[in-house]
């Protein structure tokens, strides 16, 4: 009994554990989130549904928008970075989120995370010409087969 007893207190002991060391990565992706600039794309990705939402249902008031964006910008945050501790976990320790978060605090952090969606859709741009150019060459070397 006395065996029992102790192996179901170092059980809730680990378990409780656990959840801590959960919270405390959820807690510092979260930062990391905020000061990378993520938060900013993920809050204006949800922006846009709620506009895309917003335009199918015309007959809502604008009271109710601000609701449901409110609520949602909070809770699907929340969400989202529930959802990605185990990704970042798989590939990043504390150790490598609390290095992260002293980047983006740097001079040079905050300058990439302010240019990371400029740079991003220029590189888009630049991404699509490429896979064209690469598109056309491809044809014309199948053409030069007989294909």
């Amino acid at each position: 009994m006395k065996n029992t007893l102790a192996i179901v207190a170092l059980l809730m002991l680990f378990t409780f554990s656990a959840f801590a060391q959960n919270d405390k990565y959820e807690e510092t992706l979260t930062e990391m989130f905020q000061v990378s600039g993520s938060e900013a794309t993920f809050q204006a990705a949800i922006k846009q549904m709620l506009n895309m939402q917003k335009q199918q249902h015309p007959n809502v008031s604008n009271e109710i928008w601000d609701e449901l964006g409110k609520e949602f910008l909070k809770t699907s945050m929340d969400d989202l970075v529930k959802m990605l501790v185990p990704v970042y976990q798989k590939h990043m320790t504390q150790s490598d989120l609390e290095g992260l978060i002293k980047f983006y605090q740097s001079p040079v952090g905050q300058k990439f995370a302010k240019k990371t969606p400029l740079i991003t859709q220029e590189s888009m741009q630049v991404g699509q010409q490429w896979g064209m150019k690469i598109g056309q060459a491809f044809t014309e070397k199948m053409k030069a087969k007989g294909y």
